[in-house]
């Protein structure tokens, strides 16, 4: 009985997609809504099959772009998490600037990022970047500035360092916030590299809609929003498998399941 509950809890995301389509595609028909404003589900996937080669190439570049953007965020997060959430007196000085920076719309700053490195896939690399590098670093760093004072002086007291404390609890105990980002910051990075797409770029989904749209090939624009989700699906899927893998002793033991 309980195998058959943990199936059916992973077989209903599946089955509300599912749902999610056949209304869509009923809704259409329904209401004779013309493909040019919301094309039917069977539409889409029609135009998906019969231009499979370029969305694929497409797409394949925007996954690029997207993941060299998301693994410099990373990297770049992490080491700001750390170094801002060990010192209270930097995490309060750089904190305001951080929010004023990331306040400020990406779109704005493709127009600038195409001046100082032209078109293509650079421009995308930076948005995706700069997109999904704040709630990272901001993760991390409020995960090691909660650490509890009277933890510390206990360690302290036991004859612990500092860098002890920091790297052997510290940075551990920061993990769960520091995957919980990961799966926000992935959408966040394919959202920055689409927009540079739509601006800059002359390959990847977001030239493809564009594209599309200026033929009034709504399908089509369909078409590249749909691999978008799946493409983030996917790296929201793998972030929480490694989240499982990783930090499960965060996780309560009463069957949580991965989000």
């Amino acid at each position: 009985m309980r195998n058959f509950s943990a199936i059916l809890d992973k077989l209903v995301p599946l089955f509300v997609i599912i749902a999610f389509f056949i209304i869509w595609e009923l809704a259409t028909v329904l209401f004779q809504i013309p493909s040019f404003l919301l094309p039917a589900p069977s539409t889409i996937f029609g135009v998906m099959a019969k231009s499979f080669v370029p969305i694929m190439g497409h797409a394949g570049q925007t996954l690029w772009t997207t993941c060299i953007g998301f693994a410099f965020a990373i990297a770049f997060g992490l080491l700001g998490g750390v170094v801002l959430g060990s010192s209270p007196r930097l995490y309060r000085a750089f904190y305001p600037l951080l929010i004023g920076f990331n306040s400020i719309p990406k779109v704005a700053v493709v127009p600038v990022l195409v001046i100082w490195f032209g078109i293509g896939t650079i421009p995308a690399i930076i948005s995706a970047f700069l997109i999904s590098f704040f709630p990272i670093m901001v993760n991390v760093a409020t995960g090691i500035a909660t650490l509890e004072p009277e933890l510390k002086d206990v360690l302290l007291a036991l004859g612990a360092k500092r860098r002890d404390i920091m790297v052997k609890v510290g940075i551990p105990r920061s993990m769960p916030y520091f995957f919980a980002s990961l799966k926000i910051a992935i959408t966040l990075a394919f959202v920055g590299a689409i927009i540079s797409e739509t601006v800059a770029a002359n390959s990847g989904i977001g030239y493809l809609m564009v594209s599309a749209a200026s033929r009034f090939d709504v399908p089509l624009v369909f078409a590249g929003l749909l691999v978008t989700s799946i493409m983030g699906v996917g790296m929201y899927g793998v972030a929480a498998v490694i989240e499982q893998r990783t930090v499960g002793w965060a996780m309560r033991s009463t069957g949580a399941q991965v989000q």
